[in-house]
């Protein structure tokens, strides 16, 4: 059994098969999956698929850094405030990207801080992306912990510099199918991570692990990442899909009739 902590089925690349998606999700063992709203129309689709399969999917709300040079506190905290009302498990996915810089950075520092203060402020845990941007990111966790907020570092490709300041911080860091990857250098990290810190995702429909490398991704494929980052820890795919679980239960305030068993 597996939560998949981080995927974009409300993403237009599951249209002509959403629910066969989540039906194989299920057969491959998913208890959960949280669905992320990074955008006002993806946390509507979000949500909606969060109570057609009620139990099953769990859905976040914010706003990403890529379109951070639109955001609008005035208009976008009104719909993130009504998304949490109406079951909204987490804020974002928010956050900093200097990579692409599709939003000019002091913009991304603004929602992402606009954002900390929301989850403050709604009690919730953020979803946080970031990338090439680890001195901001460390000083929005550093913010977020003397407010007492939580979250994810997700899809994890930063310094362990960064995921021990995370940890520090009472946050969680999750990783994705690029742990597979021939690329991928960051073994120490998967390593380093504390059991109850720990999470998988499929961030769908991006990153599918090897050995389903370039096809799309969806949570059905979570297990060859669980079984990476087994490998990496020396321990069994059984024992990290269930601390998995157990950390994505804890962090998002999912309940389950079948509780993970660590």
């Amino acid at each position: 059994m597996f939560i998949d902590s981080h995927a974009h089925l409300a993403d237009a690349a599951f249209d002509a098969d959403r629910d066969a998606v989540v039906r194989a999700a299920q057969a491959a063992g998913a208890i959960g999956v949280v669905c992320i709203g990074a955008s006002e129309q993806a946390a509507a689709g979000s949500r909606a698929l969060a109570e057609a399969y009620p139990g099953l999917i769990a859905f976040t709300a914010g706003v990403h850094p890529h379109d951070a040079a639109t955001y609008d506190a005035a208009r976008d905290t009104v719909w993130i405030r009504q998304a949490v009302a109406a079951g909204a498990v987490a804020i974002g996915e928010c956050g900093l990207d200097y990579h692409y810089d599709n939003s000019p950075r002091d913009r991304q520092r603004a929602a992402f801080d606009d954002q900390i203060g929301l989850a403050h402020e709604l009690g919730r845990p953020v979803v946080v992306h970031t990338r090439d941007a680890e001195d901001d990111t460390l000083a929005a966790i550093r913010r977020a912990a003397q407010l007492r907020v939580t979250g994810v570092l997700h899809c994890f490709t930063g310094t362990a510099k960064l995921a021990q300041a995370a940890v520090d911080a009472g946050w969680y860091v999750s990783f994705s199918g690029i742990v597979t990857f021939t690329k991928w250098t960051g073994d120490d990290v998967v390593r380093a991570v504390p059991d109850d810190r720990i999470l998988a995702e499929t961030d769908a429909p991006y990153l599918a692990p090897v050995p389903v490398r370039g096809r799309r991704n969806e949570p059905q494929f979570l297990p060859y990442t669980i079984a990476r980052i087994a490998a990496t820890r020396g321990t069994s795919p059984d024992r990290v899909a269930a601390l998995a679980t157990a950390n994505a239960q804890r962090l998002f305030g999912l309940a389950s009739d079948r509780a993970a068993q660590v």
